[in-house]
């Protein structure tokens, strides 16, 4: 994480450096009052659709109470070391009547399949470059991240197939962990992984491409949150095309894996690969377009997750029977 953190601020005072600040603050003008209102539907929008898959595996869980745990549980993530999340997360489950060991499958499945579609994006971005007849480049790279996606999607599939590979990848991880936490028991590992892929079998046929599709969706959603930024700030399709946001934005969701979703790291190779397509006069409209869309995917979520865990504990004083 020093390491992450040493990139981050290079790259941001390198960024900064050059940056025109008085001709962001003339991009900025440019927003009126209905835009946000615009941007924080598009932010609902992609934080129903990101929760989707929690209602795909787990039975019992609506999408509003999958979009409530999600946000609850990334907002713990945030401000609380783990397992907080998942503490945050079962606490629910068990609320609404879930089995723990049901709802822990569920979140499991929710994460993978999320790092799946995470690091498989760039398949995407090769195909608008093929479109485009665009040279790749360095973007040849990104082949790594897809080789990553492909590798959990194939252990996903060996695991929910046997149950003996189940209590092997449980009894291995656990030797491999115990060495730097003596406390880790691999046959209590190996059980864990034998009833999680219990409680996942039966809905992954259809549960897996089911919540790929969804989690394809919120980065859809979470591009057109970016598009829209860009444009109100003033970059318009003239300066830079849908087609090549686009394929600067599918090359960068992989960095999203370091903190705060890649600030700073995902922001440098969004601006840098902008101003190679439109110019070095979209600098300026571009630093002040991803500064709103930060704020609504980094500030937002935040915000709506600390109205979910409000939302949640007021259910459970509701639900409580009044005193006699």
């Amino acid at each position: 994480w020093l390491a992450v953190a040493a990139v981050i601020t290079v790259l941001t005072i390198r960024l900064v450096g050059r940056v025109d600040w008085p001709a962001v603050w003339r991009a900025l003008s440019h927003l009126t009052w209905w835009q946000p209102v615009v941007l924080l539907a598009i932010l609902l929008t992609r934080q129903v659709m990101n929760a989707l898959p929690l209602k795909i595996y787990i039975p019992g869980v609506t999408i509003y109470r999958a979009t409530i745990n999600d946000l609850g549980a990334m907002l713990m993530s945030l401000f609380a070391p783990p397992p907080s999340d998942i503490a945050l997360r079962t606490a629910m489950f068990s609320s609404w009547g879930i089995s723990t060991s049901t709802g822990l499958a569920g979140a499991v499945m929710n994460t993978l399949t999320f790092y799946v579609v995470r690091f498989g994006v760039p398949v995407l971005g090769f195909v608008l470059l093929l479109v485009t007849g665009q040279p790749a480049g360095l973007r040849y790279l990104e082949i790594l991240s897809i080789a990553i996606a492909i590798a959990i999607s194939v252990g996903i599939v060996l695991v929910i197939r046997s149950e003996a590979l189940a209590r092997t990848v449980g009894t291995r991880s656990a030797l491999v962990v115990r060495k730097v936490r003596s406390s880790v028991k691999p046959e209590s590992w190996a059980e864990a992984c034998v009833r999680f892929r219990a409680e996942t079998a039966l809905r992954f046929r259809q549960g897996f491409p089911r919540s790929m599709l969804a989690l394809v969706g919120m980065v859809i959603a979470d591009l057109t949150l970016l598009v829209c930024c860009l444009r109100f700030v003033g970059v318009s399709a003239a300066d830079v095309s849908l087609l090549e946001i686009a394929i600067a934005y599918l090359f960068a969701y992989p960095f999203t894996v370091f903190p705060f979703a890649g600030i700073g790291v995902v922001d440098a190779i969004l601006i840098a690969a902008l101003v190679g397509s439109g110019g070095q006069g979209i600098e300026a409209a571009a630093v002040a377009a991803l500064g709103v869309w930060r704020i609504f995917t980094i500030g937002g979520p935040v915000l709506l997750g600390v109205i979910a865990v409000a939302i949640w504990r007021r259910s459970l004083k509701d639900d409580q029977p009044a005193a006699v």
